[in-house]
């Protein structure tokens, strides 16, 4: 017989849709000349006379604008009372708690099929919507922007390719991480756990970082962007919503100086030193005043310098010490959620050392370039007195402290209770660039031994976690022993611990970590999945330890997805991209054997073969391109439209044969 159904789209108008700070401003009805339920929000002047839509290629039977209505008097939200009704009741209620709900009726007789495609989207005024729907409506208008999207992502996705033992590793690498860090962190900005749609300036610096093989024009125009929300001071907008601009100005650490890191992790990677040129305006404001921690406003623009100077006023701008010698570490450097331990404007951060020595070493050689002799020395000079005070100050004897109070007490110290050991400070110890010594070495295996648990597979960000402190290191304590920051897995800095295992050539560790911390291997079994409660194919940015240890925390929008990318490509496979040349001096485990990677651009395609006969896991004994052995580590692109494969093998061997 005929099988007569219902299908239903059902849209909540939430912050994100409409900007809405509270959903009764929100005003929604159905339009019958464009047979769309909109839904306007003038309440809110950034998107005043904006309307969202939603609409079908079928005529509706029936609709609501009432979330109550559609949801039903019990308030299930896993089984809405509207979708086991055949009439939703066509309500639309001034003030209501407002929804969308939009039904249609099909008839499928036996053996055939029947299609229906709702449209949700938004337009810049009512009067658009029409022209909109009927556009979405036309004949194959949907199935060619389906196939759009599939080019799309088959472009950025295909910039990369990897093929190694570890299959896990490879569905990640080729498709989920570049995946969940350009669809999630870049683009939408917004996942199940955050749907705020902000930017936060450090943060999608730092994505960008994955997406330079893939769409380096993206990465410039981010620059630039960014740069936008910094001040004429240094100090920049921790985090700001479009389209008016609005943010907050803190006084964190290091949100400014990403700027610099990344702006010479690009031209790097590029060659595109035209981008220190650009013009850009610095915002302009009066400084907080002593009782500000921070402030939320629309800033106007002020000066206007070129990109160089926007970094160079960011390094200028960290150069502040502390009692031993140390940057100051503000309301939280990286880790936000110590935001007491230098709020009274004296505590010290050694992480931000490492930090600001890492930024240095990377932005100096652009400097130099431009014949800023007197900065490069200026910046070179701060960072050689930082190396002084952390290994006088910030040495611990089997590890480094992770910072100092505003009373001049350590955290991350063996005479603390509580966080005796921090994994950033030695992680970045080796990620700095600073010589290695001893003590870096000395520090990570400490790191390992004390952070990384192998049987609940965790990677603690500090241990032990906060509890019961009488001391105040700021929010993070109000987080339960065990979870995100606080003695959990936070997966960002898991990932820079890997990539310091990598550089220190220790390539079986670094997989080890990429392996704990890939979600595929959380979820082998049934049980595994039921603890683990989240998606196994996107990162979550923390794993629980403690009492909920391998639970899953907060997925697919966090930083560790374009981190985890690097550790595996750049810091196990040791691949990066320099301006036409691709460098290759890889950290594999030493039972792979081999591994391999292809990259495509504009500059042509280079296939890499890696080779371990031995079993050494790294340093390479010598590199084939073409059936032609060469000296040094680097591949030239081959041109565009051409192809260039490469054989790089690992071994002990002369050092005239590298």
């Amino acid at each position: 017989s005929e099988r007569r159904i219902t299908a239903t789209y059902y849209a909540e108008w939430l912050l994100g849709a409409l900007g809405s700070a509270s959903k009764p401003h929100v005003i929604c009805g159905y339009d019958s000349a464009s047979k769309a339920i909109i839904a306007t929000n003038n309440w809110n002047p950034e998107f005043e006379g904006h309307a969202a839509f939603l609409s079908a290629t079928i005529d509706p039977h029936s609709l609501s604008g009432n979330r109550h209505d559609f949801i039903g008097k019990e308030g299930d939200t896993t089984s809405p009372a509207g979708l086991d009704q055949w009439d939703l009741g066509n309500a639309f209620t001034p003030g209501s708690d407002a929804c969308a709900a939009y039904q249609v009726y099909l008839d499928i007789p036996v053996g055939e099929t029947a299609e229906v495609i709702f449209l949700l989207g938004e337009v810049a005024d009512t009067k658009s919507v029409k022209d909109m729907v009927e556009r979405w409506k036309t004949p194959g208008k949907v199935t060619e922007a389906f196939d759009e999207l599939a080019d799309f992502w088959k472009s950025k996705l295909s910039a990369v390719q990897v093929k190694t033992p570890d299959l896990a590793l490879d569905v990640m690498v080729n498709q989920w991480l570049p995946y969940q860090n350009l669809s999630c962190r870049i683009m939408a900005r917004a996942a199940f756990y955050q749907a705020g749609g902000a930017y936060g300036f450090r943060d999608q610096l730092q994505d960008m970082l994955a997406v330079l093989p893939s769409d380096p024009q993206r990465v410039r125009d981010h620059i630039l962007f960014a740069a936008r929300s910094q001040f004429q001071e240094g100090d920049v907008l921790h985090w700001w919503h479009p389209p008016d601009g609005r943010g907050v100005r803190t006084r964190c650490s290091d949100d400014y100086i990403w700027l610099a890191y990344v702006t010479a992790r690009y031209v790097d990677a590029t060659g595109d030193t035209s981008i220190l040129d650009v013009e850009v305006p610095f915002l302009r404001a009066a400084e907080l005043r002593p009782e500000e921690g921070d402030r939320y406003a629309r800033f106007d623009p002020g000066e206007t310098g070129t990109l160089f100077d926007h970094c160079a006023r960011a390094l200028d701008h960290m150069m502040t010490t502390g009692q031993h010698g140390l940057p100051l570490i503000g309301t939280g450097d990286w880790n936000d959620g110590m935001d007491r331990v230098g709020d009274e404007g004296r505590g010290e951060s050694v992480w931000l050392a490492w930090f600001q020595t890492a930024t240095v070493h990377l932005f100096s050689p652009l400097a130099a370039k431009r014949g800023e002799k007197e900065s490069v020395n200026r910046w070179q000079r701060h960072t050689k007195a930082l190396q002084t005070a952390v290994n006088e100050n910030g040495w611990d004897g089997d590890w480094f402290v992770r910072a100092f109070d505003d009373e001049g007490e350590p955290w991350g110290a063996k005479s603390n209770t509580e966080c005796q050991i921090d994994s950033l400070a030695q992680s970045w110890s080796v990620l700095s660039g600073a010589p290695i010594t001893e003590r870096q070495i000395t520090a990570m295996a400490s790191a390992a031994k004390r952070l990384i648990w192998y049987d609940d597979r965790l990677i603690q960000l500090l241990d032990p976690p906060f509890h019961n402190s009488a001391r105040d290191p700021g929010y993070i304590q109000a987080y339960p022993a065990g979870i995100r920051e606080n003695g959990g897995q936070y997966t960002h800095a898991a990932a820079w611990l890997g990539l310091a295992f990598a550089k220190l050539d220790d390539g079986d560790m670094a997989w080890r970590i990429f392996d704990i911390i890939n979600p595929i291997r959380r979820v082998s079994n049934k049980q595994e999945a039921h603890l683990y409660l989240r998606e196994p194919y996107v990162l979550a940015g923390d794993v629980s330890g403690g009492d909920k240890a391998g639970q899953g925390g907060w997925s697919w929008y966090t930083g560790a997805a374009s981190w985890t990318w690097q550790l595996a490509v750049e810091g196990i496979l040791g691949v990066t991209v320099k301006n036409t040349m691709v460098h290759v001096d890889p950290s594999i485990p030493t039972n792979w054997g081999e591994a391999q990677i292809v990259l495509q651009n504009t500059r042509g395609t280079v296939s890499i073969e890696i080779r371990d006969p031995q079993n050494a896991g790294s340093g390479v004994h010598w590199i084939e391109i073409d059936g032609k052995r060469v000296k040094g580590k680097a591949i030239r692109f081959p041109g565009k439209g051409k192809n260039r494969h490469a054989v790089v093998q690992l071994g002990k061997g002369s050092k005239g044969q590298t």
